[in-house]
């Protein structure tokens, strides 16, 4: 039973580490890196990732630096950055891209909020999926008589202690993000 237990925590970690993920990428009105890391720039005819191009850096809290290995390849950043949708505008001045973050509005943060508690929310409900899932499969063993009833239930509890750390994981990872957006 504990191999249960195992793949519903392994699970339950993938999708709060999924989450954390999700809200690194959204922009906050400070600079951060990771805003570019779902990026691909048509690099010699290929997708290339924009990390393996250029190294990208926050100089002051206002701007990413994107200094590329290659400077031939800047044209092709650009333009990566520009038909992406984070709606912020390179210049370009031949040795590096600049992206300045602009302040953001009271009416952009609350969508931001919106949006971010819609994927915290979806987060949740995969944990309970999960949680559905190992169940289930308690309850399957229960029926072949593999388990005893009590052992079932303790098994079911354990799972749901389980689910309850990470719900509060994630609840955690949506509170720190929504006041980084709120006091920006």
């Amino acid at each position: 039973m504990s191999e249960i237990y195992d793949e519903c925590n392994q699970n339950m970690k993938k999708a709060v580490e999924s989450l954390k993920n999700d809200m690194s990428k959204i922009r906050t009105g400070r600079a951060n890196p990771a805003i570019l890391d779902g990026l691909v720039v048509e690099y010699y005819g290929s997708p290339t990732p924009l990390k393996q191009l250029a190294q990208v850096s926050p100089p002051d809290a206002r701007s990413l630096m994107i200094s590329p290995y290659d400077k031939s390849c800047l044209q092709s950043l650009e333009k990566a950055i520009n038909v992406s949708d984070l709606g912020l505008p390179p210049n370009n001045d031949g040795q590096v891209i600049r992206l300045n973050i602009p302040e953001l509005t009271e009416e952009r943060r609350k969508d931001l909020i919106k949006d971010m508690k819609k994927r915290g929310e979806e987060s949740k409900v995969s944990v309970r999926n999960i949680r559905r899932d190992g169940n289930d499969m308690i309850k399957k063993s229960e029926k072949a008589k593999e388990l005893s009833e009590d052992l079932s239930k303790k098994e079911m509890t354990e799972i749901q202690t389980l689910t309850d750390k990470f719900i509060a994981q994630i609840d955690d990872v949506m509170k720190h993000k929504e006041e980084d957006i709120l006091t920006i």
